[in-house]
């Protein structure tokens, strides 16, 4: 019998991540078998550790060759780019895919995750991204669908004022935990379905941010093109946030953010909002943390930032920075 032509195409980039990405395709394994047409690219991003060659003996100790690929990438460009990768060895192979899903490696896909994703794709044809619920190994949920932000939301974020909050509940860029579909700005790129004729209609992702803000950006630019996101929260996945970055946002000892997410974070508001509103954005970040600092020493509360949060924003932010650095689109 003919083997199903590949019509999803699952992409799990990985760096230095061996362990993880082993048992991220565990999980995988029964679904992505007993799912006509669909098949795992793994990316190792030059880990340069070995991390290739453990997944390359798992795939073949484990019989999963007839589902799985593993790529491997002359140089680790980041998340986009990685993805880009494996995207660009599908298109002459698979003719037929008509969802590329992204996939983190410290994830643990639930059981028909894949399947509603695919169903609900089907049955939306005006949606352009779909991304699943990220919870924690105990099934708690986890924050994975966003509304875009803003200065008014860079604000808020900063002045950790409830009745603000409660303000501009409306705007604020994480959404509670839903239980049915809904359309919202983005999705966290740990579990994210594309349809092929986003990547047909304003090309792959931009391969200039080399991790975070790359899938903000995306459904920012599918969203203009016409291609909402929805979140969709019957696909389920566990997601160990940090294993791969150390960075785990809202962690009571949270660890200091690399300087490709300040560059990340610039590039995005340059690039899709100007360099004017870029200053802006800062100017309310550092205005709203000047406040949550007056509060802080006032109730006496504990620290909650990243160490040199405030310094490393004035050092690698627009402010200093403007548009240095700040190249043309990567997408092709």
């Amino acid at each position: 019998m003919a083997a199903s032509p590949v019509t999803t195409v699952v992409s799990i980039v990985t760096w230095r991540a061996g362990k993880l990405t082993v048992q991220c395709l565990e999980a995988l394994a029964l679904e992505a078998s007993a799912l006509p047409g669909v098949h795992v690219l793994v990316v190792d991003n030059d880990s340069g550790d070995g991390t290739a060659e453990v997944v390359e003996a798992a795939i073949r100790a484990n019989g999963w060759s007839a589902w799985a690929t593993l790529l491997r990438s002359p140089v680790n460009g980041g998340f986009a780019a990685g993805n880009n990768f494996a995207l660009r060895h599908a298109l002459p192979l698979y003719p037929d895919y008509k969802y590329f899903l992204l996939l983190n490696p410290d994830t643990a896909i639930r059981a028909g995750a894949i399947r509603t994703l695919m169903d609900f794709m089907a049955a939306s044809p005006h949606v352009g991204i779909a991304g699943g619920q990220c919870e924690d190994p105990d099934g708690t949920p986890q924050t994975c669908a966003f509304r875009f932000p803003s200065m008014l939301t860079e604000f808020g974020d900063q002045l950790r004022l409830g009745a603000f909050d409660r303000l501009i509940r409306k705007r604020l860029v994480r959404i509670d935990t839903q239980y049915q579909s809904i359309e919202v700005g983005w999705v966290s790129g740990a579990v994210m379905m594309i349809r092929r004729q986003v990547f047909e209609s304003i090309g792959m992702m931009d391969e200039s941010y080399f991790l975070y803000f790359e899938e903000t950006d995306f459904s920012l630019r599918a969203l203009r093109a016409g291609w909402p996101t929805w979140h969709v929260p019957a696909a389920r996945a566990v997601h160990h946030v940090g294993q791969l970055t150390g960075v785990r946002f809202g962690a009571e000892r949270p660890n200091r953010l690399p300087g490709y997410w300040f560059a990340s974070r610039r590039r995005y508001y340059v690039v899709n909002h100007g360099l004017v509103r870029a200053i802006a954005v800062d100017l309310a970040v550092l205005a709203g943390q000047a406040l949550w600092q007056l509060r802080r020493l006032l109730e006496r509360k504990p620290a909650v930032d990243p160490p040199c949060w405030v310094g490393d924003l004035l050092r690698l932010g627009v402010l200093r920075q403007g548009r240095r650095g700040v190249a043309p689109r990567r997408t092709s």
